[in-house]
C-alpha cells in the first residue's frame, strides 16, 4: 500500500493559513495599520476602493525595512517581534506570529515599497499569489506603502462569499476606528474612493472621541481612572441620560489593543443597576494596563479576544470603579464618610424638652366678606336683579357638642340616621329584576357572559380563553407582527404623509454612520424624512413620518442605521423589510406597559388579521396554547 501523507506545497499552506487570518477586506486592513504602529509610524494614510476589493493601501512613516527584512517579511512564520515560547506571554507589539504578510500576499497582487531613513534608495517587491514577481529599488520617502490589489483574485470562491461594499466598508471603518481610539496620538487618514471619510490629527483621548463621534460629547462622558496591583484602568463612560439604543460605542482595550469581552461588559452594565432602562446601552471607552504575563492574547486567530489570569478580581475591580466614578461626579448618588461632626450646629441641648406648637384659628374668619354682606333672599324691584339684607355666616362655635353621646351608643343603634329611625326611599328604588334587565342589554356584559374578556399577565402577556383551553400571546411580539405588516403595505406602496417641524430636529452622527445614512436617503425620504444635510457631526431634519413623534423618530432612525448597517443586499425588498422591521420594533408596545381591556382585544383582533399571526418579523413564537386537558393533568 502506498503512502498517502504529503507536504502541502507553500502556495496551499499559505491560502490556508490566509482563511483564517484574513476573512475579509478588513482583516487585511487591520494587520497593515497594526505592523505600521509596530514600526513606529506616527503618521498613517490608509486608501481603499471598492470596500478594499479593488485596493487596499496603508502608508506610513515608520522605521522602514532593509531590502533583505522587506524580502523576509513575506515569508510564513517570519517576525521581529519573538524569538523564544517565553516572549508569547511578555508581549508589548501587536503582530508577532509573522502570519499576516505572507497570507495577505498568497490571496492578493501585492506591491510593498519600504526605505529606512540612514538608506538612499527603497525596496520595492511585487508578490501574486506567494510568488515574487520582482524586487528592484526605487525612490521614495522614509517608511513603507503596502498595497494590497484584487483580493482573493485566485479564490473566486472566496471572494463571492464577501458581503454587499456596504458591509465590508462598514467593516474596515470599525476596524479604522479601533486603532484611531488605541493610538490617540498618531494621525491617521481612511480615504475611500477618492474621498476623505476621516482625518484625525495627533490629540489627547478626549479630543480624539469628541473628533470621531461628534464635538457635542463634552458633557456626556465622565471620566473613570483606577489603580490597583493587578490592573489600571482609564478612560470615559457615558452617563446615563445620553444611553443608546444600541451597542455602538462600547470599547475595550488592553494595553492598547483593541478586545471583546461580554464577562467584562457585564461589570458595566452591572454597575448601571438601576440608572438605565431595560433596553438602553451605556457607551464607554474603557483603557486596561495590565502586566502582559498575566494574560494570553494567542488564544484567537484575530487576537481580539483575551485570556485572563484573575479574571474575577477585573471584574470586581471594574465594576467598583464605575460605581465609584457615578458617585464621584454626582451621577449615582453616595454616602459621604467624610462630614465633620463638629462642624454641624447643635439645634437643641440634651437637657430640653420638645414643646408641642399651638395654633389660634379664628372660626369667624371669612376671606370672602364685604361691606355689603351677601343676601340670599331677593328683593326685585322693577325690572332689576338687585340683592338686598345682610346676611350673617353662623358661628362654627362648639361643633363638637354635636357628637356628645354618641360613643355610649351600641353598634345596633349606630344604623341610626334620622330622629324617627325611618329611611327616606321615595327618590331611590331597588328591583334586582330591573338591574338584571339593564345589564342584560349591556355589551360588556355580553361579552363578558361570552367569555372573551382578556387578561394581562405581569405586564407582558395577554391571556385569552378559547374553546380548547387557554391562548398566550406575547404583547410585544404581536403588536411587532400588527405594524409590521401595516408599515409594510405603507411603504410598498409609498403611503407615508410627512409632517414638517416648526424646529429641526438636530442628531450627532459621525462619518461613518452619515456614510452608511446617504446610502439609504431616497428610501427615508420615501416615507416621510426630509434632510437638511450634515455639518460638523450633526444631521440636520425637516421633516419626519407622521406617525411619529420627535423622540421616536431618534430611536427609529438609530433602529434603521443599526439593521440596514449589515445588510447584504441591495434588493429593494430586503430593504423594504429591514425598515418596516425597525419602524415596528421603534413603535411596538413594550414590557412592563398596563394594557385596556380594549386595547388588549384590539392586539387580539388585528393579529389574527395578519399574514403570519404565529411568529413575529424576526421569526419568534407569538402565541402559545395551553389545551384543557394540560390544565386539568395539574391539579390530579
Amino acid at each position: 500500500m502506498s503512502d498517502i501523507i504529503k507536504l502541502l506545497p507553500d502556495s496551499v499552506a499559505n491560502q490556508i493559513a490566509a482563511g483564517e487570518v484574513v476573512q475579509r477586506p478588513a482583516s487585511a486592513v487591520k494587520e497593515l495599520l497594526e505592523n505600521s504602529i509596530d514600526a513606529g509610524a506616527t503618521d498613517i494614510k490608509l486608501i481603499i476602493k471598492d470596500a478594499g476589493k479593488t485596493l487596499i493601501q496603508v502608508i506610513d512613516n515608520g522605521e522602514g525595512m532593509s531590502a533583505t527584512d522587506a524580502r523576509m517579511s513575506f515569508e510564513r512564520h517570519a517576525t521581529s517581534k519573538i524569538s523564544s515560547a517565553e516572549d508569547l506571554f511578555n508581549l508589548n507589539t501587536k503582530g508577532f506570529r509573522g502570519e499576516a504578510l505572507a497570507s495577505i500576499a498568497a490571496i492578493a497582487q501585492v506591491e510593498m515599497k519600504t526605505k529606512k531613513e540612514d538608506e538612499d534608495l527603497a525596496t520595492i517587491i511585487k508578490i501574486e499569489g506567494s510568488k515574487v514577481k520582482s524586487q528592484d529599488v526605487c525612490s521614495a520617502p522614509k517608511g513603507t506603502s503596502f498595497s494590497v490589489k484584487n483580493l482573493f483574485f485566485n479564490i473566486p470562491a472566496r471572494r463571492n462569499f464577501l458581503k454587499s461594499d456596504k458591509v465590508e466598508t462598514k467593516n474596515i471603518i470599525d476596524e479604522f476606528l479601533r486603532v484611531a481610539l488605541a493610538h490617540p496620538s498618531i494621525k491617521l487618514t481612511l480615504n475611500h474612493n477618492g474621498s476623505i471619510v476621516y482625518n484625525l490629527d495627533s490629540a489627547s483621548l478626549k479630543k480624539r472621541i469628541d473628533s470621531i463621534f461628534g464635538s457635542k460629547n463634552k458633557d456626556k462622558f465622565f471620566p473613570i481612572e483606577e489603580d490597583t496591583e493587578i490592573v489600571s484602568f482609564s478612560g470615559f463612560i457615558g452617563k446615563p441620560d445620553f444611553a443608546k439604543k444600541r451597542r455602538g460605542e462600547q470599547f475595550f482595550f488592553v494595553n492598547d489593543r483593541f478586545i471583546k469581552s461580554s464577562y467584562l461588559n457585564h461589570a458595566v452594565t452591572s454597575a448601571f443597576e438601576g440608572l438605565l432602562p431595560h433596553d438602553s446601552f451605556p457607551s464607554y471607552f474603557i483603557y486596561l494596563d495590565i502586566d502582559p504575563q498575566t494574560i494570553d492574547i494567542n488564544i484567537h486567530p484575530t487576537k481580539t479576544e483575551i485570556k485572563f489570569e484573575d479574571e474575577r478580581s477585573i471584574y470586581a475591580i471594574l465594576r467598583s470603579a464605575i460605581k465609584h466614578s457615578l458617585g464621584q461626579y454626582n451621577i449615582a448618588p453616595s454616602l459621604d464618610f467624610s462630614i465633620d461632626r463638629n462642624i454641624d450646629e447643635e439645634l437643641m441641648k440634651p437637657s430640653e424638652n420638645y414643646k408641642q406648637p399651638t395654633i389660634e384659628v379664628d372660626p369667624d374668619f371669612n376671606p370672602f366678606k364685604t361691606d355689603n354682606d351677601y343676601s340670599p333672599q331677593k328683593n326685585y324691584s322693577g325690572g332689576g336683579g338687585a340683592f338686598s339684607g345682610n346676611y350673617k355666616k353662623p358661628s362654627t362655635k362648639g361643633w363638637d357638642s354635636l357628637y356628645s353621646g354618641l360613643e355610649n351608643l351600641s353598634p345596633e343603634d349606630s344604623f341610626i340616621v334620622s330622629p324617627t329611625n325611618e329611611i327616606e326611599t321615595s327618590d331611590v328604588t331597588w328591583d334586582k329584576q330591573d338591574e338584571q334587565a339593564s345589564l342584560n342589554n349591556d355589551k360588556d356584559f355580553e361579552e363578558k357572559e361570552k367569555g372573551n374578556i382578556h387578561f394581562q399577565l405581569n405586564k407582558k402577556y395577554i391571556i385569552s380563553n378559547i374553546r380548547s383551553g387557554m391562548l398566550m400571546i406575547d404583547q410585544n411580539r404581536a403588536h411587532e407582527r400588527i405594524l409590521f405588516d401595516q408599515f409594510y403595505n405603507g411603504i410598498s406602496q409609498r403611503n407615508f404623509a410627512s409632517q414638517q417641524l416648526l424646529f429641526p430636529l438636530e442628531i450627532e452622527m459621525n462619518e461613518g454612520q452619515w456614510a452608511i445614512l446617504q446610502q439609504i436617503l431616497p428610501d427615508l425620504e420615501e416615507i416621510g424624512f426630509s434632510f437638511q444635510g450634515y455639518e460638523s457631526g450633526v444631521v440636520t431634519i425637516n421633516g419626519i413620518p407622521s406617525e411619529f413623534n420627535e423622540s421616536e423618530s431618534k430611536d427609529m432612525l438609530d433602529k434603521v442605521l443599526h439593521d440596514l448597517d449589515f445588510a447584504e443586499t441591495d434588493v429593494l425588498e430586503e430593504k423594504l423589510n429591514l425598515l418596516a422591521l425597525s419602524f415596528a420594533k421603534t413603535k411596538a408596545v413594550k414590557y412592563g406597559t398596563t394594557l385596556k381591556q380594549n386595547e388588549m382585544e384590539e392586539i387580539v383582533n388585528k393579529l389574527f388579521a395578519c399574514s403570519n399571526a404565529n411568529h413575529s418579523p424576526s421569526g419568534k413564537i407569538i402565541s402559545s396554547i395551553i389545551s384543557l386537558e394540560e390544565l386539568e393533568s395539574r391539579f390530579k
